[in-house]
């Protein structure tokens, strides 16, 4: 059970998630690569992702985008963008993200999948860049959020 809760701890300019899914690394990858899968667990429970909004162009140097829509007295529709650096799949995945309107520099996201012998996946993901520790601590709440949905979506 312990290996199912998320281990988390911030880095120094940015953070660090490990989570372990229980799901082959196969299909851990495709929800970071397939719009559909995408666009069902980003952003979390809280918010909608229209399908038509993501778009992946997954190669090194394609870029890549999605819009939440966020529920609430304070909706919020973010439109998100960023560029892939690094694709080895279906272990590694590097991109950049940057929320519009708003961050003038994006952040650098890595994510390595690896496998556990067992059937599952052990995934460490990073987002190194200029946001505030206090931003950080937001966005790791936001990442944690999303990342439950993901597993929800690979227990099914």
């Amino acid at each position: 059970m312990a290996d199912q809760l998320a281990e988390l701890r911030t880095a120094e300019g940015g953070i660090a998630i490990t989570r372990v899914f229980d799901a082959p690394r196969e299909l851990v990858w495709k929800e970071w690569t397939e719009p559909g899968r995408f666009a069902d667990w980003f952003g979390g429970s809280e918010v909608e992702v229209p399908l038509a909004s993501v778009s992946l162009d997954l190669v090194p140097g394609g870029a890549w985008t999605a819009t939440t829509l966020a529920w609430g007295p304070e909706r919020a529709d973010t439109r998100w963008e960023g560029e892939y650096v690094e694709i080895k799949e279906p272990e590694r995945l590097a991109f950049t993200i940057r929320a519009l309107p708003g961050a003038d520099r994006p952040d650098l996201v890595t994510i390595v999948l690896n496998e556990r012998g067992d059937g599952s996946t052990e995934m460490l993901f990073r987002q190194q860049g200029w946001r505030t520790a206090m931003q950080y601590e937001r966005t790791r709440a936001n990442w944690s959020t999303e990342f439950d949905h993901m597993a929800t979506r690979l227990a099914r």
